[in-house]
């Protein structure tokens, strides 16, 4: 299927958005709502298995992401063969409550998977999480290899570096020895009982708390079509409400080197940042990861005989590959027309003064 997808992308290159010659296509099926789990593009999942207290909370907000598979709430780190919740829970045993997530990385990384990790839970507790005090619900990341290692370290040490917590982050790095799924009453229990999950969450204080340290006051609203067509150029508006694509080389951002980030062109939403962004020779700016997850949304597109993966926030953005660098081997292929580039001496005064930390 890989070699014949490779042949269609040569033929059709010169009606193709934001590719390279050498570059590899993207098959799969997401959903634009979020709400279906999605499956592997080529059999090539790969996992996550991470700490962060109570794993019904940590399971649901994963299985929303698109380009995870399935999402396993179990335990983690310890010795003792197959452990039972009611042992785990006693904080008599090594383990950790812990999630693994399985996720096509053609799709999502595991760097964009560890930025969503940062924002469930409180990294800077080190005696439990929020009212589920002991070991068993401290937080950790099981790393599998050593790239997912490199990556966690460098994400733990941004964390830090952004300010937004005032204490330092105590999370754990530790190499993956044991997992084991939790009984099955506990797999989506999100689902099986909404009431009782929802009030537990806003009862241990983790919403109040997410809310709190991530909130962002801005609304992000699309203007009519009406007003879209008197605010945009032609050029602006073909690419993000009809999907166009700009020339290569011919384009505002595919070689701009200034520090700052690059926002929504239709709502302001924040989409990338100058330190994300490199050169991948296509003549598109190309960045390795969003600055946020939420503000991104995949679909498959089918158009040109191909299939790739669309990248849209209200509206079209470009598509993501994946022949990219370090830490996401992921390539945001983005047009210039669909965003506007904010400087950094400029951020603060245009409200995203909390996004400096990135381009520092």
């Amino acid at each position: 299927m890989k070699q014949l997808l490779n042949i269609v992308f040569a033929l059709a290159l010169f009606a193709t958005a934001c590719s390279k010659t050498d570059s590899k296509n993207e098959t799969g099926e997401m959903n634009k709502d979020m709400k279906t789990k999605t499956v592997a593009l080529s059999g090539n999942e790969e996992v996550a298995t991470l700490a962060g207290g109570c794993f019904w909370c940590m399971e649901a907000p994963f299985e929303k992401v698109i380009g995870v598979t399935k999402v396993i709430s179990g335990f983690a780190g310890g010795t003792e063969k197959n452990p039972t919740y009611k042992e785990v829970s006693s904080g008599k045993t090594g383990y950790r409550e812990s999630v693994q997530v399985y996720y096509d990385p053609e799709i999502i990384s595991y760097s964009e998977i560890i930025d969503i990790y940062w924002h469930q839970f409180d990294p800077t507790d080190e005696g439990g999480s929020f009212h589920d005090r002991g070991f068993q619900y401290t937080s950790a990341i099981f790393y599998h290899d050593n790239k997912q290692k490199e990556v966690a370290e460098s994400s733990k040490k941004e964390l830090n570096k952004s300010g937004v917590f005032n204490k330092p982050v105590v999370t754990k790095i530790i190499k993956f020895t044991t997992f084991y799924p939790a009984e099955d009453y506990h797999q989506d229990y999100y689902k099986k009982n909404p009431d009782r999950y929802h009030r537990y969450r806003k009862g241990s204080g983790r919403d109040e708390f997410i809310m709190d340290t991530w909130k962002d006051n801005k609304e992000y609203k699309k203007p009519s079509d009406e007003v879209l067509k008197k605010k945009l150029t032609d050029l602006q508006y073909n690419v993000t409400q009809h999907a166009g694509t700009e020339r290569a080389f011919n384009n505002e951002y595919w070689d701009n080197h200034k520090a700052g980030i690059y926002v929504d062109i239709v709502t302001g939403e924040p989409l990338f940042s100058s330190s994300n962004k490199f050169e991948s020779g296509t003549g598109w700016p190309s960045f390795t990861k969003p600055i946020d997850e939420k503000y991104i949304v995949k679909k498959t597109d089918n158009t040109y005989g191909m299939l790739r993966v669309e990248v849209r926030s209200n509206s079209h953005l470009g598509h993501v590959f994946d022949d990219g660098p370090k830490p996401t081997g992921l390539r945001y292929c983005m047009n210039s027309a669909a965003m506007r580039f904010i400087p950094k001496e400029k951020m603060k005064d245009e409200g995203y003064g909390e996004y400096l930390w990135l381009v520092e």
